[in-house]
């Protein structure tokens, strides 16, 4: 039982931290990727759906991205969505063709990216510090229940911290290179 708790315990931990990098790869840092887009939702027929569905991405080149719908009818939606989204692009359409070209950043916006990146690596976290929790409430229960001893639960606990201070780290680790990357011009 112990040893299931701790795997479940660090599988879900390491959820939180590869959560974490995808978010973190979203964050524009000046370069254009295709993953960018990959959360921006387009109406589809009044359903919404990922971009990545509706249409082909690809990159131009270093500083653009290019969107072709599959469908002639939605090129406008496209476009729309992609000036709605919270990235702040500006694209601009050439028959059929939707160009999003990347702004350089300026020092004021690159401050803001870092806040919502701190903010992002704060997030995850908390998440990591609520699954030590859960887990730590799940040894209780055990002990309660008298199927751990006291002993084992507090080892069990200790084991637990361990990891989340090892995963706290690992997003700390990832946050300070994603805030190098930021700050290179």
């Amino acid at each position: 039982m112990i040893t299931e708790i701790k795997k479940t315990t660090e599988q879900k931990m390491q959820k939180s931290l590869e959560a974490l990098k995808t978010d973190l790869g979203k964050v524009r840092t000046g370069r254009a990727h295709t993953g960018l887009l990959d959360h921006v939702m387009v109406d589809y027929y009044g359903n919404p759906t990922l971009i990545n569905q509706v249409a082909n991405i690809t990159l131009v080149d270093a500083r653009t991205i290019g969107v072709q719908p599959w469908e002639k009818n939605m090129v406008a939606k496209v476009e729309k969505a992609i000036r709605d989204s919270d990235l702040g692009l500006n694209p601009a359409t050439n028959g059929d063709q939707i160009r999003v070209p990347m702004p350089m950043l300026t020092e004021e916006r690159r401050r803001d990216l870092i806040k919502v990146v701190k903010s992002e690596g704060e997030n995850a976290k908390i998440a990591v510090r609520n699954i030590r929790r859960d887990a730590n409430n799940t040894l209780k229960e055990a002990l309660k229940k008298k199927e751990i001893a006291e002993d084992e639960e507090r080892r069990t606990q200790d084991e637990v911290q361990k990891l989340t201070d090892r995963f706290v780290a690992e997003i700390d680790k990832a946050l300070a290179t994603k805030e190098a990357d930021l700050m290179a011009v």
